[in-house]
């Protein structure tokens, strides 16, 4: 009896395999450990990335559109020069609303102009609504806005066979650059290609 006895407290078959038991555990319990880590950094990524697409996104809806031609106007004090260039502009399908106040200050449009000679960040321009408008100053998805640009602030009047670009800067979204050249001979009124 007493060989029985001694044989079973010998037999340590069960002791390793509760050693290797509890060396399975925590090999788990590490490995889930990082496998959370990890899902945690992957949301943090993507939260990261969902951020970078929506303002992506609210960078481009406010952009506008051209709608229809650009017109210069010959200076009427000086002939042989561009007074005035008029485009109209629409938002485009989607977008927020853009003010188009006409006047310098915070959360308005700015139009600039450049040509091979000069660059103005920041030059004169009046708006005249066409079409349905709710009666404020915000651009609208279906409204229509006439924009006449003065360049009386030029220091080199624009003349013949000159490509310039005018760009209209909303305070959110895209720059619509607005590039054109002017005839050989200035008219009255033009259609600028």
């Amino acid at each position: 009896m007493f060989n029985r006895i001694n044989k079973l407290t010998r037999n340590e078959s069960g002791q390793t395999a509760l050693e290797a038991a509890i060396i399975l555990i925590a090999f788990i319990v590490v490995a889930t450990v990082f496998a959370f880590s990890m899902l945690s950094a992957g949301t943090e990524s993507t939260e990261r990335g969902n951020e970078a697409i929506y303002a992506g996104l609210e960078g481009v809806q406010s952009s506008l559109a051209i709608r229809g031609d650009v017109i210069a106007k010959e200076d009427g004090t000086t002939a042989g020069q561009v007074g005035e260039v008029i485009f109209t502009l629409a938002i485009v399908s989607g977008g927020d609303p853009i003010d188009m106040t006409d006047t310098s200050g915070e959360n308005v449009m700015i139009i600039g102009y450049r040509d091979g000679e000069q660059f103005l960040n920041e030059v004169d321009w009046e708006s005249n609504w066409i079409g349905t408008n709710d009666g404020d100053t915000m651009l609208e998805d279906g409204e229509l806005v006439e924009i006449t640009v003065s360049l009386a602030s030029l220091t080199t009047p624009l003349k013949g066979n000159t490509e310039f670009t005018l760009e209209a800067k909303p305070p959110t979204g895209a720059v619509l650059n607005i590039t054109r050249s002017t005839a050989a001979s200035i008219e009255a009124v033009m259609d600028l290609r």
